[in-house]
This record gives C-alpha cells, sequence and structure tokens, in this order.
C-alpha cells in the first residue's frame, strides 16, 4: 500500500491557478484539461490533492472548451482560500484517494451567525465531497453544474441546507487526512464561529457579480504592487498608489473592495468617512494619521475609504477650517505613501464631482473605475451569487428574472432574493409551532422557491438607481395597439431593432435614430406607442411631464433635465418619453422678452446639448409626443436630434375594428354586435373616442338592465354613438396632413436666433382663433 502511494505521489503536475465561474462556486470541484488529468493518471470524478502554500482538494471535472490546451486549473474563491494562493498563482497537483469519515465537526466560518438544522440535511448536502481539516466549505442549492457526467451529478446537486449559502469550517475529522462523508459518517454542527485562517470566511471575487472588467483592472491597479512589487521596482517606475470607484450606490464598491483585500492576502483598513471626524481641533486628521501609520506597520496593506465625499468636500465650497484642514491632511498622506511602500488607497463614492479636484490626479487616485448599474450578463451573475443556496424550484428561471430587472443593482437582486425567500416562509408559517423554537427537519427538506415568489418579490422591490425618475416596464405590447401599422414599424426599425440587436448596427457602420417625434391629433395613441416599444425591446420606460422638469428657479430646469438624460444612462437600454413636449421645447424667439421665453430657451439648448451628447452613449432613445409640432424648435427636428417624425393620425376601418375588438376582449357581447359595421361608422375617431363609445354601451347597458347585465348588445353600441362624436375635424385632419409636408421642410431650414421659422406664425394664429 505504501508503495502504491509514493507512486502515485510522484506523478504531479503545475498549473496555474484561474477563477472558475460564479455559478460552480462552493461545488468542491476542480476544472482541468484532458491531457493534465492523464499526465497525473487521474479521471473525471477523482480526488485531486492541491498544494499552494497550504494543502486542500477537490473533485477532478474536464475543464472548459476554452481552456482545452493550457496549463490551468480553475478553483473557486473558497478553495483558493484553502490552498492560500490566488489567481496566477502555481500549484501542485496530485491524484489522492479519500476515505470514508467516521465523525466530521463543522462551524460557522462568518461572525454573528448561530446555525441550528438537521445534521442529516448537511450530511446530504455534503455528501461524498472530499474535505481535510482546517478547510472552508460552502452549502450549496440545488442548481445543476454544468458538463457534469450523469454519473457525477448526485455528488453535486445535493439538496440546499440554508435559504442562503453558508460558509462553514471543517473542525476536525476522524480519521485525519482526506476524507469524504458517506451514509455511515457521524455529522456535528457547532453553532459557535470557529475562525478560519485569514479572512476566508468573507467576501471574494465569486461573490462579487457583473464586473468582471472593472475585478481585471483593480487586480492590476492594487494586486500586482502588493503581491509583485519587485515588477514595478524592474520596470523603475513608481506602483499605483490609489483607485477611486465611483457609481450609484448599492452597485457593489464597498464588497469589491473587501474582495480585492480578502484575495490579495492584504491587511485591510476601513475608514468610513463620518467616524473619523473628532469634535477637537486637529483630532479628525490625527485619527487619519493613525490609520495611515497603521497600515504601514502592517504591509501590504490597504485602506479603503468609503463614501470619501464627506471627508475630502471641494475645499473652495466648503466653510470649516476643520474639513479643509481634513483634506490638506489626506492629500500629504497619500503624497507621503512613497515612503510607505506595499500601501494602496482605494476610495468609493456615489458623487465623484464632490471630491476635491487635487485628489483627482496621477500620483494620489492613478485611476478611476467607474462601477455602473449591471447589464443583463451581470444581474444574471448577481441573482446566481444570492440564489447559490437557495433551494429554487424547477421553474425559476434566472435568466427570465435577469431580463425583467432592468435598473437593478447588487443590493437590489439581493433584496429580491430575499422577498422572494420570505415569500417561501410565509408559506410554511402555519406548519411551525412557535414555541417548539425548532423546525421539523420534514418542513425544512420540502422548503422551496417558486418561481411566483420571485414576482411577488419584483412587485415590492424598486430599482434604487431610479428612485428619484418614475421608471417602470410596461405592460402595453403591439398586440394591445391597433390601427396604427405604419408608426409601428418606424418605430420597431428605429427602436426595437437597435436594442435589440445593437450588433447589427456596428457590423455596418451605422448609428441608430436619437429621437422620435410622435405627433397628431390628440387621442391618437402616441403614448401608448410609446409604451408598447419599450416594452417589446425589453427597455426602462421613463416618463416625465414637461411640467415636472420646469421650475422657477434659475438653472434648475437646466439641471432637471440633465440629471434625467444621467439617470437614463445608468439604466440602458431605456426609452426616455416627454409628453406634451412642446410646452417644454417650444422655438426659440417666440414671444416677448420676459423671463419665461428666456427659460424656455435654456432648456431647448440643455436638450439639444444632451441629444448632441449621446453619440457615444449607447441604448438610450428619446420620444417626444406633441398635437402642436409646428410650436417645437426647428433645431430639434433635423436627423441627429429627432430623426424620425412619426405622424400618428386617426385609423382606418380595419384599425378602428381592430382597436374596438382590443377595448371589446374582456366584455362580454351579445351575438348581434357587428364590430365592423361599427367601425364603418366611426369615421375619423380616435381610439380614445372608440374606447369611450366601448364604455357608454357598457354603461349603457347597465342602466337599462341593473347590475346584473349579462350582456351588451348592439342596440347598446347603437345608442352610445349616437352619445359619441370623432374629436378630429375634417379641418383638423386637413391642417396636420399640410404640416405633415411642412415639418420635415422646417427641419432642414436655419432659424436665425430670434426669428420664428416660416409657416410657424401662421400655424400658431389659426390656433389662435
Amino acid at each position: 500500500m505504501a508503495d502504491t502511494e509514493t507512486k502515485t505521489e510522484d506523478r504531479t503536475i503545475k498549473l496555474q491557478v484561474a477563477a472558475a465561474r460564479q455559478e460552480e462556486s462552493g461545488q468542491g470541484i476542480a476544472r482541468l484539461s484532458r491531457a493534465a488529468l492523464g499526465e497525473i493518471g487521474a479521471m473525471e470524478g477523482d480526488v485531486l490533492e492541491i498544494t499552494g502554500k497550504a494543502v486542500t482538494v477537490a473533485r477532478a471535472v474536464l475543464a472548459y472548451d476554452e481552456d482545452e490546451g493550457l496549463s490551468v486549473i480553475r478553483l473557486d474563491g473558497l478553495q483558493r482560500g484553502n490552498a492560500e494562493v490566488g489567481s496566477g498563482d502555481h500549484v501542485t497537483i496530485r491524484k489522492a484517494e479519500s476515505r470514508p469519515a467516521q465523525r466530521v465537526v463543522f462551524a460557522p466560518a462568518q461572525k454573528d451567525m448561530r446555525l441550528q438544522g438537521p445534521s442529516a440535511a448537511l450530511k446530504r448536502n455534503f455528501f461524498q465531497r472530499p474535505m481535510v481539516q482546517g478547510d472552508l466549505v460552502a452549502t450549496t442549492g440545488q442548481q445543476q453544474v454544468a458538463d457534469i457526467p450523469p454519473q457525477l451529478r448526485r455528488m453535486f446537486n445535493a439538496p440546499a441546507y440554508a435559504l442562503t449559502q453558508i460558509r462553514l469550517n471543517v473542525v476536525s475529522t476522524t480519521p485525519r487526512g482526506i476524507v469524504h462523508i458517506d451514509e455511515n459518517t457521524e455529522v456535528e454542527l457547532r453553532e459557535v464561529f470557529e475562525e478560519a485562517h485569514d479572512a476566508r470566511g468573507d467576501v471574494n471575487y465569486d461573490d462579487v457579480g457583473g464586473m468582471s472588467d472593472t475585478i481585471r483592472q483593480l487586480r492590476e491597479m492594487v494586486e500586482l504592487p502588493l503581491r509583485y512589487p519587485e515588477l514595478f521596482t524592474r520596470l523603475g517606475v513608481a506602483p499605483p498608489k490609489g483607485v477611486l470607484l465611483h457609481g450609484p450606490p448599492g452597485t457593489g464598491k464597498t464588497r469589491l473592495a473587501q474582495a480585492v483585500a480578502n484575495e490579495s492576502e492584504a491587511s485591510f483598513f476601513s475608514i468610513n468617512g463620518p467616524e473619523i471626524m473628532g469634535s477637537g481641533y486637529g483630532e479628525s486628521e490625527k485619527h487619519l494619521r493613525e490609520i495611515f501609520e497603521e497600515a504601514t506597520k502592517s504591509a501590504p496593506a490597504i485602506v479603503f475609504i468609503d463614501e470619501i465625499d464627506s471627508i475630502a468636500p471641494k475645499r473652495d465650497q466648503v466653510h470649516g477650517e476643520a474639513e479643509k484642514r481634513l483634506v490638506a491632511q489626506l492629500l500629504t498622506l497619500m503624497d507621503g505613501l512613497n515612503s510607505r511602500a506595499h500601501v494602496v488607497v482605494i476610495a468609493a463614492t456615489n458623487r465623484p464631482d464632490a471630491i476635491d479636484e487635487a485628489l483627482r490626479r496621477p500620483g494620489r487616485f492613478d485611476r478611476e473605475i467607474v462601477i455602473g448599474v449591471p447589464d443583463e450578463k451581470g444581474r444574471r451573475e448577481i441573482l446566481g451569487i444570492h440564489t447559490r443556496g437557495m433551494p429554487l424550484s424547477e421553474r425559476v428561471d434566472l435568466n427570465e428574472l435577469a431580463r425583467t430587472t432592468h435598473g437593478f443593482v447588487g443590493a437590489d437582486l439581493a433584496a429580491l432574493a430575499r422577498e422572494a425567500a420570505i415569500e417561501a416562509v410565509r408559506r410554511i408559517m402555519p406548519k411551525l409551532d412557535l414555541e417548539a423554537r425548532t423546525i421539523p427537519a420534514e418542513v425544512l427538506d420540502n422548503l422551496q422557491v417558486y418561481r411566483e415568489d420571485f414576482l411577488a418579490a419584483l412587485k415590492r422591490v424598486q430599482p434604487s438607481a431610479m428612485r428619484e425618475v418614475m421608471v417602470q416596464v410596461p405592460n402595453i405590447g403591439w398586440a394591445d395597439i391597433g390601427g396604427l401599422d405604419e408608426a409601428q414599424i418606424k418605430l420597431k426599425e428605429g427602436i426595437e431593432l437597435p436594442l435589440k440587436n445593437p450588433e447589427a448596427f456596428h457590423k455596418l457602420g451605422i448609428r441608430p435614430a436619437k429621437g422620435f417625434l410622435l405627433y397628431g391629433p390628440p387621442g391618437t395613441g402616441k403614448t401608448l406607442l410609446a409604451k408598447a416599444v419599450a416594452k417589446e425591446a425589453e427597455a426602462n420606460f421613463i416618463s416625465i411631464k414637461s411640467s415636472d422638469l420646469l421650475s422657477k428657479w434659475y438653472g434648475e430646469s437646466e439641471q432637471q433635465i440633465a440629471k434625467l438624460f444621467a439617470r437614463a444612462r445608468q439604466v440602458a437600454p431605456c426609452v426616455i418619453f416627454i409628453d406634451e413636449i412642446d410646452s417644454l421645447v417650444p422655438a426659440r424667439g417666440m414671444g416677448g422678452g420676459g423671463s419665461e421665453p428666456q427659460v424656455t430657451a435654456r432648456v431647448v439648448n440643455t436638450i439639444l446639448a444632451e441629444m448632441d451628447g449621446m453619440e457615444e452613449l449607447q441604448s438610450v432613445v428619446l420620444v417626444g409626443a406633441t398635437n402642436r409640432p409646428a410650436l417645437v424648435d426647428p433645431a430639434l427636428l433635423r436627423p441627429g436630434r429627432f430623426d424620425e417624425l412619426v405622424y400618428v393620425g386617426t385609423p382606418d376601418a380595419p384599425g378602428r375594428e381592430h382597436i374596438l375588438g382590443i377595448h371589446t376582449g374582456k366584455m362580454p357581447l351579445a351575438q348581434d354586435v357587428r364590430l365592423g359595421e361599427i367601425a364603418d361608422r366611426t369615421e375619423r375617431f380616435t381610439g380614445a373616442d372608440l374606447e369611450d363609445v366601448v364604455r357608454r354601451a357598457g354603461l349603457i347597458a347597465i342602466r337599462k338592465r341593473g347590475a346584473s347585465v349579462e350582456e351588451v348588445t348592439m342596440q347598446d353600441f347603437e345608442e352610445a354613438l349616437e352619445d359619441s362624436r370623432a374629436t378630429v375635424t375634417e379641418a383638423m385632419e386637413d391642417e396636420y396632413q399640410r404640416m405633415k409636408g411642412e415639418l420635415k421642410k422646417r427641419a432642414m431650414e436655419v432659424t436665425p436666433i430670434g426669428f420664428i421659422a416660416p409657416g410657424m406664425v401662421e400655424s400658431t394664429r389659426e390656433r389662435k382663433h
């Protein structure tokens, strides 16, 4: 036996460590190529001993397709911590044998966590999982690991132990060495926190989703100087001293800084802005100096300053001397980092423009990294992290949830997972005996989180990046709109196509449209069209009224518009819809010299600047609606701003029949009701007029036959038609047709400041009369 072990030990291979995919975190697997497995005489499913600065174990699984031929081994954050290595380091791999454990003792590896639960559930969760004493392991949900052969699936798809991933320290095993849990193993779970070495029970890169590019940049800026300072010495350059992370609240700036500290094995010193402010003269600066001195003694170290805008505001905008002295002290400390080698400062804020300019230069904060609102792929990663330990039902589709959570940041998605879990707990509340203090094992075993729980949670959790403006994903689709086929086609081509398939436009080297102006008589469905295109393009929809943007205070209107566009960029893909846009952007030069024309002129200038600045902004479209297009400033009507002027007119007979069909969809109609005949008799009726006809017919039916009415007859519609009228007259239709030709012509004409484009005065006068 000893000879065999020696022979196996001789067959080792050295591989470079790379990070595993986040959905595989906590599964206890190591991915390596077929050639590497062959070199050590192992097969898929075998136990591997991984030796870095420490020793850990994992089950062998074949590498991803892109890794075949590379000398890498993919390990998750916990395994990297167990082996005390980071991404990019090398480890020695050999095939090992694991013995059935007689007894395994676990304890929580996270502070302030007390665990109670059946050891049988824990045994099922870690069934056949190889482990050694001192390892940090994690409970997992019922999620499948990709590319695992059917015969190995039982090892990796254990039922979840809890509604979140719980990290446990393997306190002791009997016998010692590499063991696995089987049917006969006695499992004990201690309630008290057992500290693992280093901070491996805390956050690592596997716990941060949707920011792989940001992690790569941070590793270059932080990990390299701390772990390999000789690289910079050899190149003759000073290593980076500071990184500024900025972005909306809840995107994971603090969590990312903690992950970097844990993965780089550096000491971590956290400064929460207001905490260091002292009451006495010079006390704040003293606190700050002490933290930096302590970091220098514990180097390599990371000093993390959260909410840096609160301790380093712009000195020319604050009146207190204490704040100015604190900023000066921070500048001095960061400049003095030359003598303090191996200390990196990471700062986070959601108000980068409020920080003193002297900090935002190379030598202090060498790089500024924007951590924005995650895209669909990022949201899917984050949802995977927060549902890692959840017993999800088969009908829960995380890809579907990622598609419908536009504008959600990491904190919102964590809240969504928590709310869904609470929904699941509500269901089992009647089965719980509140006096018994413990939950029956069979109740825990049958606990699952369903798709309906997530849908209910979505109603309660709103995207925090968009709290100040009304953002929604509309529930109106193309099927809910009738009679506007031409306008629908234009919007599909101009908005839905570029938002859903931007690569098609990149391939041809053309830009998508930036803006659409929907104009036409009142009640024709302009707002409905904007909502439908946002839903069909799976985009956020920000609906804003002109009155919300106009303010009596000087400069505030322009500020509101700039904020609106900034928010839209954060939650892209996004459709901004401004109703009655003519009141917000009237033609400059109209009216007298009072303050109101000056305000609207500044507003027009701001919108023009924002729309021209949208060249590099992806997936933000402005849709305006008006029934008085002649009053809109001509500068907005040119290509590059409102690229498409879409006329939304009155529907034709087939369109009216379709609209009537939509509005009577839930109405019990008698057999004699002929919608085609009603459509023929409602010429020039808009969608709003036709809805009014249906409503009146229903009211007449209730009036005649009481609340117990069962159906609406043709006679009810006849009476409703007598009381209804078309809001669009022939003269109005002719006027809009005339405008249709004039608008594009006007957009091409240069309008000098102080003058009105030709034809505008006539249109305005006609309306006044």
